[in-house]
């Protein structure tokens, strides 16, 4: 990783194994670590789609931070919702074709959750960040056509915007296309500032 603009500033540690989420953060010049939080993202009795991805987020930037003393921890999820229920990762191949089919069509939010956690103070910064995903009106063989090349089972409505996914997206809307991905670097420019760290020195 190159060298940081400010020697000073605290260690930087994404709580992902995402290499996609690596790749953005990368795009900053500022030297990272990666650590793997592992956390239960089971959703709460009766818990909004925003609130659980912002729960979420900063789960993932505690649940390593006993590790990283004095550090900032970068934690980030996303939740894909349309007509008020929750799309998570499908897991399998039935049930991403079952969404795929229940979202063709449609508008959907990709909500990302994005905190920064300052180990030295315990503060979390928080921002959710939303983009709007008209996805297009696919038939059955297309769907079929996408997960064979595409096999998207570990994402969020099984749009892997990053991949062959953009075939599927007829328009989006939102404050930053890094969001679709899973981090906002926008908002996380705005936290890293919040936190007194400033990307450009």
């Amino acid at each position: 990783m190159p060298a940081s603009p400010n020697p000073d500033s605290p260690p930087l540690v994404l709580a992902s194994t995402s290499r996609f989420r690596r790749e953005l953060l990368a795009r900053l010049g500022l030297p990272f670590m990666t650590a793997n939080p592992a956390t239960d993202e089971t959703p709460l009795p009766g818990e909004a789609p925003e609130a659980l991805a912002l729960r979420l987020s900063e789960a993932k930037a505690r649940a390593v931070a006993a590790q990283f003393p004095g550090a900032l921890i970068i934690g980030s999820d996303q939740v894909a919702v349309c007509d008020g229920n929750i799309f998570g990762k499908p897991g399998d191949h039935a049930r991403a074709v079952q969404q795929l089919k229940q979202l063709r069509g449609k508008t959907v939010n990709f909500f990302t959750g994005l905190c920064l956690l300052d180990t030295r103070n315990g503060r979390a910064h928080l921002r959710g960040v939303p983009t709007l995903v008209t996805l297009r009106d696919l038939t059955d063989a297309e769907i079929e056509a996408y997960l064979r090349r595409e096999p998207a089972y570990d994402c969020a409505g099984a749009a892997k915007s990053e991949g062959l996914g953009i075939a599927l997206i007829a328009r989006l809307e939102g404050s930053d296309p890094n969001a679709l991905v899973g981090l906002p670097l926008i908002a996380l420019c705005d936290l890293f500032r919040e936190a007194g760290l400033r990307v450009l020195g």
